[in-house]
């Protein structure tokens, strides 16, 4: 499983209550919630993004309240991979039940400059810089959290399991 795209970059401490305001958790349609994704951080985010494109952040991405509206909205947006220093642990396991590829990566997260080229290869955990050249080891998910997010989340996982 590949991912690759432009990166839009964030900093720490990114909350759900920033990725997805809460004035939105009325709906839980996806479409609508990539509409809103981001826009409290960053007005323009939703004009920007284009079906591919790769979230980098710093530390404790994620924090906040337990909304899997989340890591919907940023999957749902066209974010192919959100890579960051470290996530909060319920928005990992939200991102993983729902098919959002993600991955830790201190030094990527650190180096990687918002609007460069990036290539993740998540059976080795490899992030790979296109701009610069410079490659990164990120932390590979085990094989049974690859696969779930290869069938786009637990549901259509346990559904392909029992069929």
């Amino acid at each position: 499983m590949n991912a690759k795209g432009k990166v839009i970059k964030y900093g720490n401490n990114v909350d759900t209550d920033v990725i997805i305001p809460a004035r939105y958790l009325n709906t839980s349609d996806p479409a609508e919630l990539a509409s809103h994704c981001m826009e409290d951080l960053d007005e323009k985010f939703t004009q920007r993004v284009q079906k591919g494109d790769v979230m980098v952040a710093g530390k404790n991405f994620g924090c906040g309240s337990s909304r899997e509206h989340a890591p919907i909205s940023i999957k749902a947006s066209g974010i192919s991979c959100v890579i960051a220093e470290t996530f909060a642990r319920i928005f990992y396991r939200n991102a993983v039940n729902i098919g959002l590829p993600i991955i830790e990566c201190s030094e990527a997260a650190k180096d990687i400059k918002d609007n460069d080229q990036v290539e993740i290869d998540f059976d080795k955990g490899l992030i790979k810089n296109l701009t610069t050249g410079k490659t990164y080891q990120g932390q590979p998910f085990p094989e049974f959290m690859q696969e779930i997010i290869s069938a786009d989340g637990l549901i259509q996982y346990i559904k392909n399991s029992l069929s």
